[in-house]
């Protein structure tokens, strides 16, 4: 399959401080959350200025891409847009449409299955071409990568680098602690027996031997919601509490749920969490995330590739854990993930 195109799709974020809330509202729309509980979570942002990481990595990811497309011999130009903010993905594929794109791949900033991590993208992409009228591009969106040789050597390197900064007195000792975001068990259920959860543990456990580790453990954080909700639980802080009650000396985060610093990480964990730490006296050191890596750039490239030349999958090993393919103008790629949330 050719593309004539890459679209770059993510989540959004605020860039100054008069578009923290309704950058929030849009998020929650529909979703019954108190003007209370935005307020708090815009103090987060406000914290760095209103302004989100997010769209600034995008736009470094995106000339990373360019510049693996050309080392490829690809003319693929790159469009960029979000679900919640500017650019929205209505106006990228209009302007794809406008500018005679007929057929384009679709990179989510997500790895993983699920409603978040997955459908919901599937969904802007058949809103954005709906939006565009009949001369929308097809588009494609491209798999899950979760498990891509190239995800996993970004993190098992984050975290060598990480332990780097600990003392050295308590390096070796130092406790490795996955976090991805957390998601009502409900959403868990979507797609699939908990597929979300099973995707982040089988990552977890590649990158921990990638990184030379044999035990880790498995956390969640950032939820949202009321408390009579139950979501997907460790939490983070809470399992923080528990090592420091164990005499746990060291710490490495690796927020393998997250493929770029954005929000939930410089703020939940290195604010939040590495002050915790700190009043635990727990030496505290956070693995980084891809970002705008160039081999994250290889990645999505080499995604192009597998849907251009039809090669298989890049999985970093066999598992039981699915993993699933493309989905064009905005089709699920498995049925189970039509049941109503």
């Amino acid at each position: 399959m050719d593309f004539d195109a890459l679209l770059l799709l993510s989540f959004g974020g605020p860039e100054g401080p008069e578009q923290v809330m309704p950058f929030l509202e849009n998020v929650t729309r529909g979703r019954g959350i108190p003007r209370e509980r935005l307020a708090a979570v815009a103090e987060h942002y406000l914290h760095f200025g209103g302004v989100s990481p997010i769209n600034g990595i995008n736009r470094e990811l995106i000339v990373a891409i360019e510049a693996e497309l050309a080392r490829r011999g690809l003319e693929l130009p790159v469009y960029f847009g979000n679900r919640n903010w500017e650019p929205y993905v209505e106006d990228a594929v209009a302007q794809m449409r406008d500018n005679g794109i007929r057929r384009a791949a679709v990179f989510s900033t997500s790895a993983w299955g699920g409603y978040s991590g997955c459908t919901q993208y599937q969904e802007d992409i058949a809103r954005a071409r709906m939006s565009a009228g009949s001369d929308a591009p097809e588009l494609t969106k491209l798999r899950q990568y979760f498990d891509h040789p190239l995800l996993v050597e970004m993190f098992a390197d984050a975290i060598r680098d990480a332990a780097a900064t600990l003392p050295e007195a308590v390096r070796a000792a130092a406790r490795l602690v996955f976090t991805a975001h957390s998601i009502p068990l409900r959403a868990a259920a979507r797609c699939g027996p908990d597929l979300y959860e099973r995707q982040v543990g089988h990552t977890s456990a590649l990158v921990a031997a990638a990184a030379g580790y044999r035990d880790y453990d498995q956390v969640w954080q950032s939820r949202s919601g009321p408390p009579q909700m139950p979501w997907l639980e460790p939490d983070v802080g809470d399992h923080l509490d528990s090592l420091a009650r164990a005499g746990t000396e060291a710490v490495i985060v690796c927020p393998v749920g997250f493929v770029a610093d954005h929000i939930e990480v410089v703020w939940d964990l290195d604010s939040e969490l590495a002050s915790q730490a700190a009043d635990a006296g727990i030496a505290f050191a956070r693995a980084s995330t891809p970002n705008a890596q160039p081999r994250f750039a290889q990645l999505v490239v080499d995604l192009i590739d597998e849907m251009r030349f039809g090669r298989p999958a890049a999985r970093l090993a066999e598992s039981e854990v699915p993993g699933y393919g493309c989905s064009v103008n905005g089709a699920l790629c498995t049925p189970a993930c039509s049941v109503d949330r």
